[in-house]
């Protein structure tokens, strides 16, 4: 039977047990996993929140003694949320360290890539981008859910409600947003979904407002809004103004309180998507919730707040590279990508199930679709519905 719970006691006598072995940092010293974050630029609050979270995870894996009976230390780099910067990162670090988690960033998480596949690095990308592992490289696992899959998930969600006529906005210069409406429009039709607006922006877009006219004058039930950032925070604000009456559809970059705060009262009955663990209090009993409170209480006591969304990317990316290293009973680079492979691990987002033909492991039952009540996101009917079917069916 294959491992589903990472209980980290278990995991840590157990890899005691089989003893070390020689990695890219050495068999007798600790095991270094790199991080290349967003510590300072427009992603910082993302970076800073996944930081955190592989921090929290490396703390209680060496509390109960490390992996092959050796500590595991953290090479962080910040990428400045600039691509460039990334590549810089990567390249200072790449000579010391056993696997890599990073950038959130998925501009940069693309131009990382290629150069971690190039040196046969094992590669867990915080960054949602399709491209990434469409086609797959070898030694390239994502750990959130795919766009092409928060899309899917929101389309299910519009046919449950019976919509049939939807307005799409996306970031015409992030890899996240962009990915995102391709795979909207591509999925749209086997939802018996048309998109009546499909509106580009750019980032740097501080006036929304002949977006929402366009979609006023238009059949659309719901406008979907693809971004991350700051226009997430920007979009909603001047949606509210408007006083446009079609329903405002968030995604999961929107899930946490660098969004839920700025935005305040205004954000009350948005609806926004999330990935499974920001929802984990309202989860029956079960393996599923329980890894999710193995993360959450921890990090709540230690920082004052439950994990957002990015911290759950980072906490859940930790949890498969050690597995991996515990599988593949060594910090050697092509066993650890070999027990990646293999993966079949429940985490903070859901259960991974990697493949040779599969680098993204997740499915979208495991993303909720959620509205914000008294400042918190708390699943829709229909998700409370959907996730409990899935955490059921993990036991």
């Amino acid at each position: 039977m294959r491992r589903l719970l990472p209980s980290l006691v278990c995991l840590v006598l157990a890899v005691a047990a089989c003893g070390g072995s020689p990695g890219g940092s050495g068999g007798e010293g600790p095991i270094k996993v790199g991080l290349i974050v967003s510590l300072t630029g427009n992603y910082t609050p993302l970076g800073s929140e996944d930081k955190k979270a592989v921090e929290l995870a490396v703390e209680q894996v060496n509390a109960q003694g490390g992996l092959l009976g050796r500590k595991v230390e953290l090479v962080t780099r910040d990428d400045k949320t600039a691509p460039d910067q990334g590549i810089v990162a990567y390249n200072q670090i790449k000579g010391e360290i056993d696997a890599l988690i990073g950038p959130v960033f998925s501009n940069s998480a693309l131009a990382v890539e290629p150069l971690a596949q190039r040196d046969k690095m094992p590669y867990l990308s915080l960054a949602p981008a399709q491209e990434q592992v469409e086609p797959i490289k070898s030694y390239i696992f994502v750990t959130p859910a795919l766009s092409s899959m928060y899309a899917e998930r929101y389309l299910q969600y519009i046919q449950a409600q019976g919509i049939k006529t939807v307005a799409v906005a996306w970031d015409s210069k992030s890899a996240y947003s962009v990915s995102g409406h391709k795979s909207m429009v591509a999925l749209a039709p086997k939802y018996n979904v048309q998109i009546a607006v499909d509106e580009p922006y750019e980032t740097t877009n501080s006036d929304f407002s002949a977006m929402f006219q366009h979609v006023r004058d238009s059949a659309a039930e719901a406008l979907v809004f693809w971004g991350s950032g700051a226009p997430g925070v920007t979009a909603a604000k001047q949606y509210v103004a408007s006083g446009l009456k079609t329903p405002l559809f968030l995604t999961a970059s929107q899930a946490s309180k660098l969004w839920l705060e700025p935005m305040g009262r205004d954000a009350e009955g948005m609806t926004v998507q999330s990935a499974i663990g920001v929802v984990g209090d309202h989860l029956p009993a079960g393996k599923q919730k329980q890894i999710i409170d193995q993360m959450a209480k921890p990090y709540q006591q230690k920082h004052g707040y439950l994990p957002p969304q990015f911290a759950q990317d980072g906490y859940s990316a930790s949890l498969l590279l050690f597995e991996a290293i515990r599988k593949a009973n060594s910090t050697d680079k092509t066993k650890i990508q070999q027990a990646l492979e293999t993966m079949d691990l429940i985490t903070p987002n859901g259960r991974f199930r990697y493949s040779p033909t599969d680098h993204s492991g997740l499915s979208p039952e495991f993303i909720s679709v959620n509205t914000v009540q008294n400042g918190q996101f708390v699943p829709t009917d229909w998700a409370k519905e959907q996730l409990t079917k899935t955490v059921n069916a993990a036991g």
